[in-house]
């Protein structure tokens, strides 16, 4: 569950990205725009006022004198006004007369048919620790030039305070954009996380599980609809599946049954045709372990929760050891106390059963029967069942649990078996809420596999809550 719960966040990271990336983009292009806006158009009113300041004082150059050269004071923050002769010689100016500033070499412009007369620029600081300044230059009559001169200290603190204001409420808005896009892509994706965990939690004996259904028309409900239909479907075709090896196995019980009967009658009889009678009674026994096997593997299939009573697995393969009195290789059992468990004691006999069965059959020297006890993780009851024989490489055991799988064509039919043994050992440890895995043996680089069957010590009902063993097929 928790993986479900956090599988969404590499995609709410993403979009928690690209939400920040582009108020920052945003942020960017428009606090430079609105930077650039307002700096121009506080230049643009300050040009305008120096502008006006000197056009007043060349209006009032016809017809008037300034004594001393004495220009009356500007008004609107204009700094400076000074007139100067066709020579270039200041001859008054608002300030003194002797400290005329550096003007940049501004000069109104010359009379024209367009009647173009001023000139205005934007002068850098003449030192360091100075200011720049807006300059306007005009013609005024008698061959004089005007000029108004503005310090920008008023524009620069303006913009300057407007651009802290920009970058200090940037990163703000960013984390804000970011964090408001994470909450709504997490909000949003959360009908999927709940599709996505059930759905995750639908096996082969759950097809009855559906997902969560939000409401609504939107996509996600949609799809949780969707997956729906789909699960509806596959658990009509299982179904239909298991009903179908159910019947035919059932149908085919009592056919060979009558078959193997009159077989046996005729092989008791004095006949010159006894061996092809002894081979059709074979295959028929056979096919009748065949029929049985697949009925098994139907119920375990869709059948209910096995029976859960007290069982000892130590004592379950003493018993399944007596029963073979002359086996084809030595049979060791290794079990040094009681191994209690909680099941079917019936179709844990089988599973045994199938895991010896199929140790004798491959088993070089001997096989070795372990029963013991797994306190870790709750409880767990462990049977182990070892082999010297080939060994499975490592690739192929997990799919010697499948039904019909032999790694070597012809060693189960030469052997006796159905193909079905351990699929039916798989398929009844998972019915008890446990595993079944195919292992290297403990001796360790030496030949031969080791099958390992758990169950929970609770039994069936008491794992269904908790954790499952891992399904892997891993040494």
């Amino acid at each position: 569950m928790a993986e479900a719960r956090t599988s969404s966040g590499p995609l709410r990271r993403r979009a928690a990205l690209a939400a920040a990336l582009a108020m920052a983009a945003v942020l960017g292009a428009g606090g430079l725009w609105l930077y650039a806006l307002l700096r121009a158009n506080l230049l643009d009113n300050t040009t305008g006022r120096t502008e006006l300041a000197a056009r007043k004082v060349a209006a009032q150059l016809e017809g008037h004198a300034f004594p001393g050269g004495r220009l009356p004071a500007p008004e609107s923050g204009v700094d400076l006004v000074l007139v100067r002769d066709a020579h270039g010689r200041t001859v008054a100016s608002t300030g003194d007369l002797a400290d005329a500033p550096d003007l940049g070499g501004l000069r109104p412009p010359p009379p024209t048919a367009s009647g173009e007369d001023s000139r205005s620029a934007v002068l850098a600081p003449a030192h360091p620790g100075a200011e720049r300044r807006a300059v306007v230059a005009v013609q005024a009559p008698g061959g004089h030039e005007v000029y108004a001169v503005t310090v920008l200290g008023d524009v620069d603190d303006a913009t300057g305070a407007i651009a802290l204001g920009l970058l200090a409420g940037a990163p703000p808005l960013i984390g804000f954009a970011a964090a408001l896009a994470r909450w709504v892509t997490g909000h949003a994706l959360r009908p999927v996380t709940a599709i996505r965990t059930e759905l995750a939690a639908v096996t082969a004996s759950e097809l009855d599980r559906r997902v969560p259904d939000p409401g609504g028309a939107d996509e996600i409900a949609q799809l949780a609809r969707t997956v729906n239909d789909t699960l509806d479907r596959l658990e009509r075709s299982d179904a239909r599946q298991r009903q179908f090896t159910a019947d035919a196995s059932h149908e085919l019980r009592n056919p060979l049954a009558a078959v193997r009967s009159r077989l046996e009658v005729a092989l008791a009889q004095d006949r010159p045709d006894r061996e092809s009678v002894a081979a059709a009674l074979a295959d028929t026994e056979r096919l009748q372990r065949i029929a049985a096997d697949l009925l098994l593997l139907a119920r375990l299939d869709g059948g209910p929760v096995p029976r859960t009573e007290p069982v000892d697995l130590a004592l379950l393969a003493a018993e399944d050891l007596a029963r073979r009195p002359e086996p084809r290789v030595p049979l060791r059992l290794d079990a040094r106390a009681p191994v209690p468990a909680a099941g079917d004691p019936a179709r844990l006999e089988r599973a045994l059963a199938n895991l010896v069965d199929n140790a004798l059959r491959h088993a070089r020297t001997g096989v070795v029967v372990r029963a013991a006890s797994e306190p870790a993780d709750g409880g767990w009851a462990v049977l182990e069942v070892e082999d010297d024989g080939p060994g499975i490489p490592a690739q192929d055991r997990d799919r010697v649990f499948e039904r019909f799988v032999r790694l070597d064509a012809d060693r189960g039919r030469a052997g006796g078996g159905t193909g079905l043994g351990l699929a039916i050992v798989r398929e009844t440890a998972r019915a008890h809420g446990g595993e079944a895995r195919a292992l290297a043996p403990r001796a360790g680089g030496g030949r031969g596999i080791r099958f390992v069957l758990r169950v929970p010590v609770g039994g069936p009902r008491a794992a269904a809550g908790g954790p499952r063993p891992a399904r892997s097929a891993g040494s």
